[in-house]
């Protein structure tokens, strides 16, 4: 983007994991100087491309007053820090004066991100917009249990209202549940766990029901990219993350696109977004799941079909115009997450969903989530670790010879 002093304005990353990884190669890509405050030897660390936070301590991506000390200690005039994840996002809308003025941020208000990250908010927000939604229920006491009309539902799950807090403790997106008691039982055991939760009707549909439309709206209100991509496999089954997506035209699914659009101006939303819809196959409406108010999984992909939004998130944290990106991105395009996509396709055989020559296909000519032959460390690492994990619980499992001791 012209006028863009790269030079002399560096940003952070600050997140974990392949987001992480994703943002540093998107501003890499845009050739702008960045580091990372992520945990130490975390998946973006193995990058050819990381460099820690500057200072005598690296910040290491921690939040509240920790993060605000790390903040004051960075030898930096100014930078410009992008989030990739929701409590990370929220968080800096606390930043103190002093701070602010240092880092700064292309990020939405905190009402904004509150309303969007809270499930129950979002679902109401729906309702009052005339946004297709799931059917939801929010249990706020157990009393509340009794208005969900399992006969009139397809099929039900728990999910929390904050689901970062949540899969991060429980390792999952949601839960299911059949019967009424087992609805009381799993609420039960959540609320004891400090878990806010409501109940949603699942829409009934495959994987590739699932489509996203990603992009950017900058501080005037202009939404200067947008993309589109849909799930071809998911892993693991029915609450997992994509393990192979494709890109697609946002003339194929223009309902959802016209609905993030109607939302994120109703809100005033600023930033990086990611919105999650499945297509309902009863009724042709593509229902919204969830907003994300930060850099997505799959942002590296977006990128390098031509739709940099971590770059455009840099131009206006800085106040600089931000270059819309083109429309005509590449179609049929695939993302890959090797690791679990063989896990997906394998747990399929034998079904006759995905001949494997259809895969390999796939695979041969798609872009890898982590692995990139210009940066093969943090892939390299993962594979190091995996097979190290392999030969120990190998290892555990031997038997041992007889006369060993124990």
């Amino acid at each position: 983007m012209a006028g863009i002093e790269r030079h002399r304005v560096p940003a952070i990353v600050l997140g974990r994991g392949p987001t992480a990884l994703g943002m540093l190669r998107c501003l890499r890509m845009a050739g702008i100087p960045c580091t990372v405050a992520a945990p130490s030897g975390d998946h973006v660390a193995h990058s050819r491309w990381f460099l820690p936070t500057p200072g005598p301590k690296p910040w290491q991506g921690q939040l509240g007053e920790e993060g605000w000390s790390a903040l004051r200690q960075m030898p930096m005039d100014k930078a410009v820090i992008i989030p990739g994840a929701d409590d990370a996002a929220l968080w800096l809308t606390t930043l103190p004066d002093d701070l602010a003025a240092r880092f700064l941020t292309s990020n939405s208000s905190a009402a904004t991100q509150a309303v969007l990250q809270d499930k129950s908010r979002f679902a109401a927000l729906a309702g009052e917009l005339a946004l297709p939604h799931p059917r939801t229920y929010r249990i706020d006491v157990e009393a509340d249990l009794d208005q969900v009309p399992f006969d009139q539902l397809d099929r039900v799950f728990v999910k929390p209202v904050n689901s970062q807090a949540f899969s991060d403790m429980t390792g999952a997106k949601g839960f299911w549940v059949a019967t009424r008691l087992e609805l009381r039982d799993t609420w039960r055991r959540f609320d004891g766990m400090g878990f806010r939760v409501m109940v949603q009707e699942y829409v009934p549909g495959p994987p590739d029901a699932h489509v996203f439309v990603d992009g950017f709206r900058d501080a005037k209100g202009n939404i200067t990219a947008l993309f589109a991509r849909r799930r071809v496999r998911i892993s693991p089954p029915d609450f997992g993350n994509s393990s192979y997506c494709l890109s697609i035209a946002l003339d194929d699914i223009p309902d959802a696109v016209q609905d993030v659009k109607r939302l994120l101006a109703h809100v005033d939303y600023r930033g990086i977004f990611s919105a999650e819809f499945k297509h309902d196959r009863r009724d042709g409406t593509h229902r919204i799941l969830e907003v994300n108010t930060r850099a997505w999984t799959y942002v590296e992909f977006a990128a390098r079909c031509g739709v940099n939004v971590c770059e455009m998130a840099y131009a206006d944290a800085l106040g600089l115009p931000v270059s819309a990106a083109s429309s005509a991105y590449p179609l049929g395009k695939g993302c890959v997450d090797l690791y679990r996509d063989i896990g997906t396709v394998w747990a399929q055989r034998g079904q006759g969903s995905w001949p494997w020559l259809t895969v390999l296909a796939q695979w041969a000519g798609a872009y890898y989530h982590s692995f990139r032959l210009d940066d093969p460390g943090p892939a390299l690492h993962f594979v190091g670790e995996l097979a190290a994990r392999t030969v120990g619980r190998m290892h555990a499992a031997a038997p041992r010879q007889a006369g060993s001791r124990a």
